[in-house]
């Protein structure tokens, strides 16, 4: 499976998502990320990370994290929201709670930085990835996760 096929997408593992993201141009990837399979691939994503969470690195983290994801196809913004608290990491759809770190980036950087393909600090210092709030959570965010490297 060399393609981006969202159709495929629930059947693979984190590592093979990594590849795929990887091996797919950016172009590609902006195509799907603006067409009907954008939201099945953000509710996969953000349906994993709960999973992928290292509850023994975050120690007392106790964070809400909006994460906003810009270019859907009506021009909008999806964004989750991450809450990390007492060693556990939830997902909502629907943000509920004010943010301590809110972070804005397109559909292709998200799909990198989740896919451990990208350095999200020199993303926000390239204005890739905008950050507002806790910076030094920002900086130290892929560490709360076991995030795997294509």
């Amino acid at each position: 499976m060399t393609d981006f096929d969202p159709a495929n997408f629930a059947n693979v593992g984190p590592k093979e998502f990594a590849q795929l993201v990887k091996s797919t141009p950016d172009d590609k990837i902006a195509e799907v990320m603006s067409g009907d399979l954008r939201g099945k691939i953000l509710s996969e994503v953000f349906g994993r990370m709960p999973q992928l969470f290292r509850a023994d690195r975050a120690g007392s983290t106790n964070a809400v994290i909006h994460w906003n994801i810009t270019g859907r196809p009506d021009g909008g913004t999806d964004t989750y929201e991450v809450a990390i608290a007492d060693g556990t990491c939830t997902v909502n759809e629907t943000p509920q709670h004010d943010p301590k770190l809110s972070l804005t980036m397109g559909p292709v950087e998200f799909l990198k930085i989740v896919s451990g393909g990208a350095n999200p600090v020199m993303m926000f210092m390239t204005g890739k990835l905008k950050a507002k709030g806790d910076l030094g959570l920002a900086a130290n965010i892929a560490n709360l996760f076991d995030i795997p490297k294509a």
